[in-house]
């Protein structure tokens, strides 16, 4: 099996993180906005909820879907 190459894996990266990060924006940050958190904290809350979530769930679901892509 030769490699994925690097351009195909951040364009599936990209797939998977552009909606993940959307959705957390639109859902947390309110609350973090309103209660005042500081830059450095919300970053540390959105990406120690994102990588685990990328990592375990999205990558996994989109190698399977695009396969076929990442092999030619």
């Amino acid at each position: 099996m030769k490699p994925i190459p690097k351009w195909k894996m951040a364009v599936m990266i990209w797939l998977g993180i552009y909606p993940l990060i959307t959705v957390i924006i639109l859902l947390v940050f309110p609350f973090m906005h309103e209660h005042n958190w500081p830059i450095p904290l919300r970053t540390f809350a959105v990406t120690a909820f994102a990588v685990p979530v990328m990592v375990f769930i999205i990558m996994p679901f989109l190698q399977k879907l695009l396969k076929d892509w990442l092999q030619k």
